[in-house]
């Protein structure tokens, strides 16, 4: 080709090929950015503490559903920690992608356990909760700073082992439930609590955690500054030791109960941050 005729032909060329790829660029970040909004949301596990069952998270689940999220709240067994622990992974190893393990009271000690080497876990959410390090129980923890009255309120009673002998397990009096563990919930609702309440054997509140999950996997903390079960100064303590985002409400221990919009949004934020 005549060299006029190439510089001429490159010339129409080179723009051509530029533009190309200008106009290649914004497409592709369009595409990246499609494909975060379609990633799949996580599965939000919900495990519920002592003295309650998982149909205290109804408000709460309702609004996670309602705002697009595939949710669990499996049946803590409260039993022991190891146990509960070993019962919560058999549950999460059914779940297909990405979870948020939310935990309350008791169930703090249980999610911390049981996020341990799970990579699926993105984040960790405790309520009212627990958030143990390593070599600590849900009852030392408990009786490090005054507030709590629950020692007062509950009656223990023995229960059958699988392997013979009995165990002991504690329950809240029916007629102090109310006062003692959902002050700001309406009583005739506080009295279906009552009636519904799981127990949990002490040796559940008295086993040492094997480990802290918190140390590598984010967490948010939800703060009851009404409670009587945790001292909130045990959950603010524990909350600023394991670098959780923060947030308090005026609220009993029944925190999910009386306050699901908040509860919910404390969720949302945790599992927004994984996405």
């Amino acid at each position: 080709m005549h060299p006029t005729r190439r510089t001429l032909a490159l010339g129409l060329a080179l723009p051509a090929t530029l533009a190309a790829l200008v106009g290649a660029a914004p497409a592709s970040g369009q595409a990246a950015a499609g494909a975060d909004r379609h990633a799949p949301k996580p599965t939000i596990v919900l495990v519920h503490g002592a003295f309650a069952d998982a149909s205290s998270w109804s408000g709460t689940i309702r609004r996670l559903q309602h705002a697009g999220y595939p949710v669990l709240a499996p049946a803590n067994p409260l039993r022991g920690l190891a146990e509960d622990t070993a019962y919560l992974r058999s549950v999460l190893a059914a779940v297909d992608g990405p979870v948020v393990l939310v935990g309350h009271s008791y169930g703090g000690a249980v999610i911390s356990g049981a996020a341990l080497g799970d990579h699926r876990v993105k984040a960790l959410v405790y309520i009212a909760a627990f958030t143990p390090d390593k070599g600590e129980s849900a009852a030392e923890l408990a009786a490090r700073f005054p507030g709590s009255t629950l020692g007062d309120t509950v009656n223990p009673r023995s229960y059958p082992l699988p392997g013979g002998g009995t165990g002991t397990e504690l329950v809240i009096e029916p007629g102090k439930f109310h006062r003692q563990f959902a002050a700001d919930v309406p009583t005739v609702d506080a009295a279906v609590m009552a009636a519904s309440q799981r127990p949990v054997a002490t040796t559940a509140l008295e086993e040492k955690a094997g480990g802290a999950a918190w140390k590598t996997i984010p967490s948010w903390s939800l703060i009851a500054t009404a409670d009587k079960n945790i001292p909130p100064a045990a959950q603010q303590w524990m909350a600023r030791r394991a670098g959780s985002h923060v947030t308090e409400v005026d609220a009993s221990h029944a925190v999910a109960v009386s306050r699901p919009a908040v509860v919910t949004h404390v969720i949302l934020a945790a599992a927004r941050a994984t996405r």
